[in-house]
């Protein structure tokens, strides 16, 4: 199918379209998914500059029809049957491990139905039928280790589960009927004599005590080990794997340190008392706290921009843009997806997105372009009820904050001693590139705004 993509896409046909007039084509890269051709297939260059581009870029609509007639590889018999292969699992990810296969021979599945997972080392992927039919094959089992393209499944359209059934059936029937004509029961066979049994009956020793050990009793330096059936053996999933490796490799590179601050949220609480109905009712999403720190850690970013970068070498690279990573447990594992742009979002545009990707992480559909980049880390592990930790950076960043659990406290407040709803937070930080005093002084902002929003409006 690739190569016949590339005679295509170098034919007249193609050249003479305005499509590839100012471009000329240096490689090709064909990712199918469904009917529809997916993102970096090909790269080009126009007045210099090499780029990857999609098809949709390259291709006029005319021709995006035709390409799409290569898509019937899914189907390879006269039958009607098709191959349901991996689909494609991102730039960054080669292959990836078969979790579990929710299909059998047999059954019957509609389109986009769910057959098999994958599980990377980043999110786990769906492969999904691509025909309405009934499971004729499984070419994969659990625990496979399998490629963009791979086989899973082979699907013959149209045919329902009924059908295998009542072709199954006969053969039963037949196979039974001669098995009536056998006798019934066979004569139980006679009861071994006395003597035999007492000649098979094996003699017991007498048992042996070292002086150690008394009878009926073990020997005391003798270790009390629990019993090997009360323990299980799991193997790790690729995301814990992954994980472990990234976080061991963090700690291994970094010149980790934490600095910690407090927070009184008695405005920042107010705040949302006060407005949280009337927001939920404009923007149709509740006024968290996610939102408050988020855009105190964009200000505290930009007035510490040492924080925002990151060293690749023997060079620093500082980022004019600030994505914030927002860590999400969930039961398979710690994923981190981002907030693009989160200097130029609203309040009520960062508790959507991160209602959004919270909700696609815990459902197990969040992508690995959720999840790429990123340059700081917001982690709140006060959902937990976490009072004081140190987080540990999420590589190839440079500091994570972390957030933790709001507890009533005594504190000194005009000369007086009143119940205050404080908060515990820390800056885990690279101090091969940021100095203490940057760290400060960034949790300081940080702290400054939360306790007072109104910062944010006077730019002070």
């Amino acid at each position: 199918m690739e190569r016949c993509l590339v005679r295509l896409l170098r034919s007249r046909a193609l050249r003479s379209s305005r499509a590839f007039a100012p471009r000329s084509l240096l490689k090709r890269s064909v990712i199918w998914s469904g009917s529809e051709p997916v993102r970096h297939m090909a790269t080009v260059c126009s007045e210099g500059v090499f780029r990857h581009v999609s098809l949709r870029e390259v291709l006029t609509p005319c021709q995006t029809s035709i390409l799409q007639k290569w898509n019937r590889g899914f189907a390879s018999d006269a039958e009607g049957s098709i191959e349901v292969v991996v689909p494609f699992m991102g730039d960054s990810v080669p292959d990836g491990t078969l979790a579990a296969i929710l299909k059998q021979p047999g059954d019957t599945v509609d389109v986009d139905e769910v057959i098999a997972q994958i599980e990377t080392d980043k999110v786990t992927i769906d492969v999904r039928s691509t025909e309405a039919g009934t499971i004729e094959k499984l070419t994969v089992k659990e625990g496979d280790t399998v490629t963009p393209g791979t086989k899973v499944a082979i699907i013959a359209k149209g045919k329902t589960s009924g059908e295998h059934t009542s072709v199954s059936k006969e053969p039963a029937e037949q196979t039974s009927a001669p098995k009536s004509s056998e006798p019934a029961t066979a004569p139980p066979p006679e009861p071994p004599s006395p003597a035999i049994k007492a000649q098979e009956k094996p003699v017991e020793k007498p048992k042996q005590f070292t002086p150690s050990q008394k009878p009926g009793g073990v020997a005391p330096t003798e270790p009390q080990l629990p019993p090997k059936d009360r323990e299980r053996r799991v193997p790790m999933t690729r995301l814990r794997k992954r994980v472990a490796t990234r976080l061991k490799d963090a700690q291994n590179t970094f010149a980790l340190l934490t600095t910690f601050n407090e927070i009184d949220m008695t405005n920042l609480m107010a705040l949302r008392l006060q407005y949280k109905d009337a927001f939920l009712e404009k923007h149709g999403v509740k006024l968290g706290f996610m939102s408050g720190f988020v855009k105190a850690a964009v200000s505290a970013l930009q007035q510490q921009p040492v924080v925002n970068a990151v060293i690749d070498g023997d060079d620093i690279i500082y980022r004019d843009y600030i994505d914030i990573s927002i860590a999400v447990g969930t039961g398979k594992g710690l994923v981190v997806p981002v907030v693009r742009g989160a200097d130029k979002l609203s309040f009520a545009e960062i508790e959507k997105t991160i209602n959004l990707l919270g909700k696609k992480a815990n459902d197990g559909t969040i992508s690995i372009d959720d999840m790429a980049g990123g340059t700081f880390t917001v982690s709140n592990g006060g959902v937990y009820g976490s009072l004081l930790s140190t987080p540990i950076i999420n590589p190839p960043q440079s500091a994570i904050l972390g957030m933790h659990a709001i507890q009533q406290r005594p504190m000194v407040v005009g000369g007086e001693i009143k119940a205050r709803p404080m908060m515990f937070v820390a800056l885990t930080y690279d101090h091969r590139l940021i100095d203490g005093r940057e760290a400060v002084l960034f949790l300081r902002r940080v702290k400054d705004v939360v306790e007072d929003p109104r910062r944010l409006l006077l730019d002070i």
